[in-house]
This record gives C-alpha cells, sequence and structure tokens, in this order.
C-alpha cells in the first residue's frame, strides 16, 4: 500500500535507519553456551515429564535438556528434529508459555519454568550453523507423493516421506515456501530470513521438489493430482479472511493485517513501508498482536487493538498481551465495530461495547470511537475455495478419502499453531506410508 490522495494518514519513512534496525532486532537473542548450561541444570529430567505430554510434537524434552547438559547441543537437536522437523522456527514462534513450560514442573513449583523454547533454539541453532542433516532418505520406494502447500504442515510431510524413500511434489501457490512462518509472523521473531533457511536445510533430505506460483484448483486440480499420484497431502492453510461485517470497511486504509504482515515480511526495506499514525487491529489473536506491535515498531504513534471479549477468551498467550502493552500498544476488550468512519478513507472506527454472556455475545446500546487512518482486521481466516469433493465445516476440511490426506490450519480440529502443524504433517506422512506400504 502506497501513500495516496486517499490515504493522507498512512506514510512510509516515518524512523531514522538505526531506528528501524533496532526496533526489528531479534526479540528474544540466543542463549549463548554458557547460558545454556545454566537453563539446562534447572530441568528435573521428570521420569513423567508433564512438558512432553504438552507438546503438540511430543519431543521427548527431558532428553535434549540433558544432552545440552551434557555438552553435545548437536544431539539434543537431533532429538527435537526426530519429531519436529521445523524445530528450530518453532523454537521461536511456539507458545511455549502455554505449552511446555506452563507444564513445567519448575512452573508449579517456583513460577519459573525451564526455558524449554530458548534451549530448542539453541539445540538447532548450534546443529544447524555446522550445516548438520542427521537423517538420510530409505531407498527409493518407488511411490509418488503429492504435497499441496509447502507451509510448516506440507514441509513436515514432505520431510518424513522423504525419509521413507518417497518421491514428493510440493505445490506453493506463493512465490517462496514456508507459509505461515514465511509470510505471517512478526519479522523480530524469525530475524535475518531464517524461514527460508530453514527450507533449504530441510530439503537435504533429497527427493522433493518444490514448485511455487501453483495454486489448488486455478493451476492444478485434485482429481489430476488423485490420478497422477500415489497420494495427495493437502496443506493449504488459510487464505481467505473473514470480514468485519461493518459499514465502511472498504474505505481506503482498511486492510487485512496477515496481508499487512506478509508484506513486511517481504520487503527489503521497512523505511518503505507505510503506516498510520493512529493504528487499529481488530481481533484478539496472534496475528492481531503482530499486527499491532510491528505498526508501533515502524512509528505509528497510537495503536489499539480492540476484542469483542474479555481478556480471557483472546486467542493470543497473556505472555503475548503483555508484551503488545509493553510495545505501546493499548488493547481494549468487550467491545465490537459497529462502523469505520471517513470520506473516501479511514479516519476513526466507532465501537460498541459488548457482553458475553449463556446465550453469546450482545452488542450495548454505550458507544465509543477511537480516531484511525489505518484499520487493520485480524477477526480469523478460512479456506479460500473448498477443494472440490471435500467435505468443508466451519470454514474448514472436514474429512477427506481417496488417496487424500489433510493436515495443518485448513483440517478441522485441533488449533491453529505451527507445532500443531508440523505433527499433524508428520502424523499424515506416517499414515500415507503406512498405507503405500500395506502395513
Amino acid at each position: 500500500m502506497s501513500n495516496s490522495p486517499l490515504t493522507p494518514g498512512i506514510v512510509a519513512n516515518r524512523l531514522a535507519a538505526e531506528v528501524y534496525a533496532a526496533n526489528f532486532a531479534d526479540h528474544a537473542p540466543p542463549l549463548d553456551r554458557h547460558e545454556a548450561r545454566v537453563a539446562a541444570d534447572r530441568c528435573y529430567f521428570c521420569h513423567d515429564a508433564p512438558c512432553i505430554t504438552a507438546c503438540p510434537t511430543s519431543i521427548d524434552i527431558p532428553l535434549f535438556i540433558r544432552q545440552i547438559a551434557t555438552g553435545t547441543p548437536e544431539a539434543a537437536a537431533k532429538t527435537i528434529w526426530d519429531q519436529n522437523i521445523l524445530g528450530g522456527m518453532c523454537a521461536r514462534v511456539c507458545p511455549t508459555e502455554t505449552l511446555c513450560e506452563e507444564a513445567c514442573v519448575r512452573e508449579a513449583a517456583e513460577g519459573k519454568p525451564v526455558e524449554i523454547g530458548q534451549l530448542q533454539r539453541f539445540a538447532t541453532d548450534v546443529a544447524m550453523a555446522k550445516g548438520l542433516h542427521p537423517f538420510e532418505r530409505a531407498a527409493p520406494s518407488g511411490k509418488r507423493v503429492a504435497v499441496v502447500g509447502a507451509g510448516p504442515a506440507g514441509l513436515a510431510c514432505a520431510h518424513r516421506l522423504a525419509m521413507h524413500g518417497h518421491e514428493v511434489k510440493v505445490f506453493e501457490r506463493r512465490p517462496k515456501a514456508g507459509g505461515l512462518n514465511e509470510y505471517g509472523i512478526a519479522s523480530y521473531k524469525a530475524t535475518h530470513d531464517f524461514a527460508q533457511g530453514e527450507v533449504d536445510w530441510l530439503l537435504k533430505i533429497g527427493g522433493i521438489e518444490i514448485w511455487t506460483d501453483v495454486e489448488l484448483g486455478r493451476d492444478v486440480t485434485l482429481a489430476a493430482l488423485q490420478a497422477d499420484y500415489d497420494a495427495v497431502f493437502l496443506g493449504i492453510g488459510l487464505a481467505g479472511v473473514n470480514a468485519l461485517r461493518a459499514a465502511g470497511e472498504d474505505l481506503a486504509g482498511v486492510r487485512d493485517a496477515v496481508d499487512f504482515i506478509a508484506e513486511l515480511r517481504q520487503t527489503k526495506d521497512l523505511s518503505k513501508l507505510p503506516v498510520g499514525r493512529d493504528v487499529v487491529v481488530i481481533g484478539g489473536g496472534m496475528t492481531a498482536v503482530d499486527a499491532a506491535v510491528q505498526s508501533k515498531l515502524l512509528g505509528a504513534e497510537n495503536v489499539t487493538i480492540v476484542y469483542r471479549r474479555g481478556r480471557e477468551k483472546m486467542s493470543a498467550s497473556g505472555y503475548e498481551q503483555d508484551h503488545a502493552v509493553q510495545a505501546g500498544v493499548r488493547i481494549i476488550h468487550n467491545a465490537a465495530p459497529v462502523k469505520v468512519l471517513g470520506n473516501g478513507h479511514a479516519e476513526a472506527v466507532e465501537f460498541a461495547y459488548t457482553q458475553d454472556g449463556p446465550s453469546g455475545l450482545t452488542l450495548l446500546p454505550e458507544t465509543f470511537t477511537l480516531k484511525a487512518d489505518q484499520v487493520f482486521k485480524a477477526i480469523g481466516q478460512t479456506l479460500s475455495g473448498a477443494p472440490e469433493g471435500l467435505a468443508v465445516a466451519g470454514g474448514k476440511i472436514a474429512g477427506a478419502s481417496g488417496k487424500v490426506w489433510v493436515g495443518g490450519d485448513c483440517a478441522a480440529g485441533g488449533e491453529d499453531l505451527t507445532v500443531t502443524a508440523v505433527a499433524e504433517g508428520r502424523d499424515a506422512a506416517e499414515a500415507i506410508h503406512a498405507a503405500l506400504s500395506g502395513v
């Protein structure tokens, strides 16, 4: 989006070059070897470790931490990758504070868990820096599998299938592989083009070919893939964005938060990315937080997240909400948009207070208005065109059959998390392998 007469408040180059660099530096700098050993020494190495149960990919957390504690981070990385081949990115973006670290015995006893996420990052970073890829392909099986979507689910599925000796072709609608990791997270969480570096590392297994700018339904059909391949995995994500259903959402200055984040992730010069002076983000998930915090880091003066329910109902974790507030973002709960106000371009948003009761959400008569020259919609995503022949419920694929498996955000059930998508892609690969092997 460029500055234009219709969007007078949305401008680029709000900050000095050194401020952009500082604002978008690594949000959580990595542990060094000494810090990692000290952090690892806090682990009780529980026999019935609750952290493993809390991890969607079931990484043997006590084992990899013990391996770090004994000075073998490369072995720790292998333990992580055995279950989660995208362990490096998950260490950066996974909400560990509500998963493994929340379940940590140290958290229950002291209110300070073992830094599992940081230790996972340390191990995988050390191993990747050495170019280690501790997996080899099995003998060629003669089977061909199509994977649609090169996001976390598709990549995890492709890697595990390649390990089993199958030939894998991945079709990705965007110009780059990576999916959410490449296009959908705050850039300060994965600096120095880490997402693409991890994709390149993953492909070292061999047997995987990625075709970009190929979209299901436009360039290839599901029926054709079923005819040409022995199995098909769909990890197409959620490309559609829910509408505000409020008057004025088509005004200039109103856009989808996911598009803004994707644009920011791909820009080479942050000073050229326009941002409003007064930004309002509507939603309560990680996309809302990432859009709001990055707007502030780009130089917006006033940034407000507005969510229709209470703090406890926000899908963004308490940690992420607190991070947003510390970055200067204001969060308003229990309010829903009624109308975007403006003459050709957004100037303000009118909200009604809400009451969340047993019968659902109710708009109250009392309203308020927030000044806004830029408005981001972060109110959930849905399928952008349902694949032919597949049942869809609640905006997601409800089931598949006939040589077709589904996983990741596009699949019904589960949480929309990178780590969950990895687990579903990995498990689908094992199911496909079993089917192709006749096991």
